[in-house]
C-alpha cells in the first residue's frame, strides 16, 4: 500500500531541522535538571534528501526523550560510504569530541547501527558511552515492558545485540557508566561471558515457548471469532482507536513506544457479533525486522488477524514515510495478504482541504477520523463488520501507464484500496471475497 509521491498532497514540513545544505552542529535546546544529555549523530549519504535526515534525526530525538534523555546538539555529516573504524569521519570525530566535552554529554547517539569496533574506537575517542539506534531502541523497550512475556522478550533481544559487542560492553557496565544503553540484563553481572548469555538465551527461549504454548490454548478457544489487528507507526494513535472502539484501558502517551504489550479486547459490532480487537507494537524506521520478531507474541496476535486496520498520522509532517514503511514491514512479516482498512488519524489537526480531498480520491475505500476527539469513529465498527461477513483476500494487479481503458474498467469491477506507481506501471491494490473471481461494488 506504498504511497505514490504526489507532491501536490504533502503537508508542510515541521521538522526543527533546519539546514538543507549546512551541516555544522545544531544547538537544542537546554536539559532538564538530573536529566542524562546527548548528542545526536546522524550521516546524510549521497542521493538522500537533508529533509529525510533531519526528519531521521527528529525521530532519535524522540526516542531518547522516551528513554529519558535530552539532545544538547545535533551533528550531520555529508558522507557517501560509512568510515569502517568510526563510522564518521576522522576530522568529525575530532569536532565531536570537542562538542561532547564543551557540552559535558553524557553519551553520543547515532542514527545508524555501529559495528561493536566502531563503538569502541569512538568511546576512545570521545571519552564518553556511545550507543546505536538499536541500542536505545532497547533501551525504551526494556523501560516499557510491563508484562513477563514481554520483559522475558526484551531480555532476549537485548542479549542477542550484546553478544557480539562483549568486548566494549564491559566498559558500559563499569562503576563509572549507568543510564541510557545500559538497562537490562547484565547490569548486575560483571563477570559475566558468553557461555553464560548462551544458556540464559536458551533458557529465555524454553520460557517463551511455553508461554506461547499456553497462548496458543487461549487462541484456540477463540478461534471462531473475527480477530482484528491494529497495526501502524508508533505513536499514530492506536492505542487511542482501541480504547475507544473496546472501551479499554490500554497506556497513552504523546511519545514514542509509548506501550509494548500486545493487548486483546472484545467488540461488539453493530448488529451485536463479537469479535477480538488487538493492539500492537508500533513500526518506526531503521527497525530491524529480526529484533522486532523477538517480540513473537505480537506478531502472532497479528498472524493470526482477518483484517489490519493500518492507523496512520495524517498530521505528521512525513506520514507518507511512515505509511510507506508500515508497509514495508507488513510485507518483510509475510502479512501483506491479510486485507487492510486504511484510516487516516487525527483530521482534526490538519488544516488542508486539498490534501483531504486528494486522499479520499487516492484511496476510496480509506477513513478519516480523530480517535482523541470521537471524530467519525462510527465509521470503523460498521466497516468492519462488511469484512466480518466472509473472508476478504487482498490482491494486487499491475498495469502500464497506457493501459488507462482496461485500468477504467478494472477499478469499476473491483474494490480498490489504493494505488502507487513503480518502475513506470501502476499497481492497483484490492480486495476480493474468498472463492470469487470478480467483486461488483
Amino acid at each position: 500500500m506504498s504511497q505514490a509521491r504526489t507532491s501536490g498532497l504533502r503537508t508542510t514540513p515541521t521538522t526543527s531541522y533546519k539546514s538543507a545544505t549546512s551541516y555544522k552542529s545544531i544547538p537544542l535546546n537546554k536539559p532538564p535538571a538530573n536529566t542524562e544529555t546527548a548528542i545526536i549523530v546522524g550521516v546524510k549519504r549521497r542521493g538522500v534528501p537533508a529533509w529525510e535526515v533531519g526528519d531521521n534525526l527528529d525521530e532519535l530525538e524522540q526516542l531518547l526523550d522516551t528513554a529519558g534523555g535530552h539532545a544538547v546538539q545535533r551533528i550531520v555529516q555529508d558522507k557517501s560510504a560509512p568510515n569502517p573504524g568510526t563510522f564518521i569521519g576522522r576530522g568529525k570525530v575530532t569536532e565531536l569530541a570537542g562538542l561532547a566535552k564543551s557540552e559535558d554529554a553524557d553519551l553520543v547517539v547515532f542514527d545508524d547501527d555501529l559495528t561493536p569496533a566502531q563503538v569502541r574506537n569512538l568511546e576512545t575517542a570521545l571519552g564518553c558511552k556511545v550507543i546505536d539506534r538499536s541500542g536505545l531502541i532497547l533501551d525504551i523497550f526494556a523501560r516499557r515492558a510491563r508484562s513477563r512475556e514481554a520483559r522475558i522478550q526484551v531480555e532476549l533481544a537485548q542479549l542477542l545485540y550484546l553478544m557480539p559487542r562483549l568486548t566494549r560492553r564491559w566498559q558500559h557496565l563499569s562503576r563509572q557508566y549507568g543510564g541510557i544503553g545500559t538497562r537490562g540484563p547484565g547490569e548486575t553481572q560483571l563477570e559475566i561471558d558468553r557461555q553464560v548469555i548462551k544458556r540464559r538465551i536458551t533458557g529465555l527461549r524454553g520460557q517463551l515457548k511455553r508461554i506461547e504454548s499456553a497462548r496458543e490454548i487461549r487462541r484456540r478457544r477463540r478461534r471462531d471469532l473475527f480477530k482484528v489487528a491494529i497495526v501502524g507507526y508508533t505513536n499514530a494513535g492506536k492505542s487511542t482507536v482501541l480504547n475507544q472502539l473496546a472501551r479499554a484501558n490500554a497506556f497513552v502517551e504523546d511519545r514514542l513506544f509509548a506501550t509494548l504489550d500486545p493487548m486483546v479486547r472484545v467488540m461488539r459490532l453493530p448488529d451485536d457479533k463479537r469479535i477480538l480487537l488487538i493492539d500492537t507494537v508500533g513500526f518506526i524506521r531503521k527497525l530491524p525486522v529480526d529484533l522486532l520478531a523477538t517480540f513473537k507474541s505480537t506478531l502472532e496476535e497479528s498472524r493470526q488477524a482477518d483484517l489490519f486496520l493500518v492507523v496512520v498520522d495524517l498530521a505528521h509532517p512525513h506520514w507518507e514515510e511512515q505509511l510507506a514503511r508500515t508497509d514495508e514491514i507488513i510485507r518483510e512479516l509475510g502479512l501483506d495478504q491479510t486485507p487492510q482498512i486504511l484510516i487516516f488519524n487525527k483530521v482534526d489537526l490538519v488544516n488542508d482541504p486539498v490534501l483531504l480531498e486528494g486522499l479520499a480520491r487516492q484511496y476510496p475505500e480509506a477513513l478519516f477520523i480523530s480517535a482523541l476527539r470521537k471524530i467519525r469513529l462510527y465509521e470503523i465498527p460498521g466497516r468492519i463488520a462488511r469484512f466480518a461477513e466472509k473472508r476478504w483476500v487482498r490482491k494486487t494487479e499491475t498495469f502500464s501507464i497506457n493501459d488507462v481503458d482496461r485500468l477504467q474498467e478494472f477499478e469499476v469491477e473491483r474494490r480498490v484500496v489504493g494505488r502507487r506507481f513503480r518502475d513506470g506501471m501502476i499497481l492497483v491494490d484490492y480486495l476480493e471475497q474468498e472463492g470469487n473471481n470478480v467483486l461488483k461494488c
